[in-house]
């Protein structure tokens, strides 16, 4: 079954569009954290980054990064957020590989503010992990 994203792509679902690319689209969230959070897509439906094709990937980040330069710019300058829930333990509720851009005016909750530090080795033994997976 097609996501609420690939309704919004092949036009069954109305959205505002903020640019739409051969490859590419984004629109802004109908539910936003913040008055102008757009949301940069794949036309492709995939539901994990890792899915995606890198040609495809490369295409979306620079969609992403034009999309973001103009969001801020729509804001003055503002600071944003790039952000991807990647599976639904990292928060992702459509099944539909996206990006937020969240515009951060001054005095909102910043992110990254709960941190533990690694135990003595295990940065080591967690970046040894990682990189066996390459």
């Amino acid at each position: 079954m097609a996501s609420i994203f690939t309704k919004i792509i092949q036009g069954e679902i109305p959205c505002e569009k903020i640019i739409e690319t051969d490859s590419e689209i984004a629109f802004l969230d109908i539910m936003p954290c913040a008055e102008g959070h757009t949301l940069v897509i794949p036309k492709l439906e995939v539901k994990r980054l890792e899915d995606l094709p890198e040609s495809e990937a490369l295409s979306l980040m620079r969609t992403m990064q034009h999309v973001a330069k103009a969001v801020s710019a729509a804001f003055d300058g503002i600071d944003y957020n790039l952000i991807l829930n990647n599976g639904a333990n990292a928060g992702q509720e459509v099944e539909h590989v996206h990006f937020h851009v969240l515009p951060r005016p001054q005095g909102s909750s910043r992110p990254f503010h709960q941190r533990a530090k690694y135990a003595e080795g295990e940065m080591q033994e967690v970046g040894a992990k990682i990189r066996n997976c390459l």
